[in-house]
């Protein structure tokens, strides 16, 4: 019986929590609305710059709009679905910036700069997964440790994939000896056979 009260007391309190958290619907159009016109005043900032400094700048304003848009759902309908997709916006918001800030170099360090942007997407996205999966609910906890251990073992596997690519680019600038030796290297870090 106290058991029983105490769960329902529980219940009671976390959905008002969670009402209390959610946004009214004229809240969520007028940060929406702010989110709007936020992205039109970046964007407008950009237009001083030039060249790849005026592509940077228009990627940053872009990404900002895309995460405060997935931001503002995380909080407008609170779920692990909705916090999952703002983590995503956000890591591909990054991404994006950083692959375009590579623009700026050329040859062997443009690639090097883009598989490392590559690298850090993945370990973003990865991250977000292990995340999903840590926040979902699970009929015991035995199930959801072993959905969140195995969610972990794949981001390694992605992260390590990733940086292993990253790491023999970086070789690419070598040659001979020193190229074999740098591969090599990279191989026994990074696992790969």
């Amino acid at each position: 019986m106290k058991f029983t009260r105490t769960l329902i007391a529980l219940s009671a309190a976390t959905l008002m929590a969670t009402s209390a958290m959610a946004m009214e619907p004229a809240e969520y159009k007028a940060a929406k609305d702010q989110i709007s016109a936020d992205y039109k005043a970046n964007k407008q900032k950009c237009d001083a710059l030039q060249g790849n400094a005026k592509d940077v700048c228009q990627k940053e304003a872009k990404g900002a709009e895309k995460v405060a848009k997935a931001e503002l759902e995380a909080r407008y309908k609170p779920s692990d679905k909705t916090a999952y997709k703002a983590r995503e916006a956000k890591a591909d918001a990054d991404y994006e910036v950083a692959k375009e800030k590579c623009d700026d170099l050329s040859g062997n360090a443009k690639d090097v700069c883009v598989k490392d942007a590559k690298a850090a997407h993945v370990s973003a996205k990865e991250n977000a997964k292990v995340a999903r999966a840590a926040a979902k609910p699970a009929d015991n906890t035995a199930a959801k440790q072993a959905d969140v251990a195995e969610a972990r073992k794949d981001a390694a596997a992605e992260k390590n994939e990733a940086n292993y690519k990253a790491a023999k680019e970086r070789c690419d600038a070598l040659s001979g000896d020193a190229k074999s030796k740098c591969v090599d290297d990279a191989k026994r870090m990074h696992g790969q056979s």
